[in-house]
């Protein structure tokens, strides 16, 4: 790999890093799809704009260019190798003009290995085009013309993350695998020795544990995914092993390998910004619908008078009632079932509740939703990991008499494109 800086020019050999391992080589490959390109032909175009997958976006005639690790403004070389529908792929070959917002990436693996897709760009230009494209999604996607808050930046940009997942893949012939993360647009895995957005106890702990797989590789006759957990306990390998991390006053314990949120040092942040939102005047009671382990009905109980958490993992639900006993937290009851089913148990007045939402990834099914307008408390705060999904389900929320009061991102993953929203939703009085 070679890159020369020179006067604000950053040039990329042709064997770049930046290529997409999807069709590599001079031959056309048969699922080709014709269109205003031929296969590997070179264009210079503009970068005006980022996806938030955060890929730049080009124009060429008017026709769509997406090339991976450009920036806007920036004027580049790029080599198109997949056309679609209504755009084309690229790869970056050379920026002719660089952006002064681009910096160099502190990963010398950045460009191979899909976990970052930002680290080329300052982390202040980084918290910018992450709320502006908040503010797109809800004016495009959801209709909302609403005014959203300055993305919340995260106290660590590097050295943050507290919990890593490398895999490998079957050994084959012999050779020891790779052992890492999988590569930009392919299943390919990118040997990781060191993660600068991992917490440094984990870097530490890193190359014993790829020591222990080239060391036993015998045993892994299909590959494998290994855990390192960064805790008030230390780095734990374990995935039933219990864990502790504290946030804001409040302990919380629980299984190294169920989910938790990984950036310890802005999770404080959020939550209390999840607790204030979540209160207001004649709000008596609160309902998590997704609760996990209990950390926003822990972090909020004392100040309601009653709180409740469903969550539909068994071992979850026993951790957020160990914790509510470890943290002297007497008013929340937390219990097993489907989201779906809460409502069904809940007794509080929904002029009185407040409901705070945390899916998955996916968001929330058609079924929950109905259940919660049905239900009509006074106030939802919707936690989302998936912007685009948490639009989608505001649609059907917003047109039960519910207004937006609040959207709140937080950056809890610098350097990638991962956002985390809270939008505050008001019943209309």
């Amino acid at each position: 790999m070679l890159i020369i800086w020179e006067i604000n020019l950053l040039i990329v050999d042709t064997s770049s890093k930046y290529q997409s391992s999807s069709f590599i080589g001079k031959i056309t490959p048969k699922n080709f799809k014709t269109g205003p390109f031929t296969y590997h032909e070179e264009v210079i175009i503009k970068i005006s704009s980022l996806t938030n997958e955060g890929i730049g976006l080009g124009r060429v005639d008017g026709w769509v260019v997406m090339v991976p690790y450009t920036l806007p403004g920036e004027k580049v070389r790029v080599r198109i190798w997949c056309n679609h529908k209504n755009y084309s792929d690229a790869d970056l070959l050379e920026v002719l003009v660089s952006s002064s917002s681009r910096v160099e990436p502190r990963c010398g693996l950045f460009g191979y290995c899909g976990g970052c897709q930002y680290q080329h760009f300052t982390y202040e230009q980084q918290l910018i085009w992450k709320t502006r494209q908040i503010e797109e999604l809800f004016k495009h996607q959801g209709g909302v013309d609403v005014q959203v808050k300055h993305i919340r930046p995260s106290p660590r940009e590097y050295g943050y993350r507290s919990k890593i997942t490398p895999h490998f893949q079957k050994p084959r012939k012999g050779k020891l695998p790779k052992i890492g993360f999988q590569r930009q647009g392919s299943r390919r895995i990118v040997d990781i020795q060191q993660c600068p957005i991992a917490t440094k106890s984990i870097n530490d702990r890193l190359p014993f544990e790829r020591e222990k797989v080239f060391l036993g590789i015998g045993q892994y006759r299909k590959g494998s995914t290994l855990l390192l957990r960064d805790s008030l306990d230390g780095v734990v390998t374990d995935h039933n092993a219990v864990v502790s991390q504290k946030v804001g006053n409040y302990l919380f314990q629980f299984q190294a390998g169920e989910f938790f949120q990984n950036n310890s040092y802005i999770l404080p942040s959020m939550v209390e910004h999840v607790v204030s939102e979540a209160q207001g005047k004649g709000v008596h009671y609160l309902v998590d619908a997704y609760c996990g382990v209990g950390v926003f009905c822990i972090s909020a109980a004392q100040k309601f008078e009653k709180v409740t958490g469903i969550e539909i993992n068994a071992s979850s639900i026993h951790w957020a009632n160990a914790n509510a006993v470890v943290n002297h937290i007497e008013n929340a009851d937390f219990f097993v079932g489907r989201s779906e089913m809460i409502f069904m148990k809940v007794e509080f007045e929904p002029e009185n509740t407040v409901v705070i939402i945390d899916p998955p990834r996916r968001g929330c099914n058609q079924e929950f939703i109905n259940q919660l307008v049905n239900f009509s408390p006074i106030k939802v705060v919707y936690v989302s990991c998936d912007p685009a999904t948490q639009v989608r389900d505001l649609e059907s929320i917003l047109a039960h008499n519910y207004r937006i009061s609040c959207i709140q991102p937080f950056d809890l993953f610098p350097h990638t494109r991962h956002i985390e929203n809270i939008v505050t939703l008001e019943k209309y009085q």
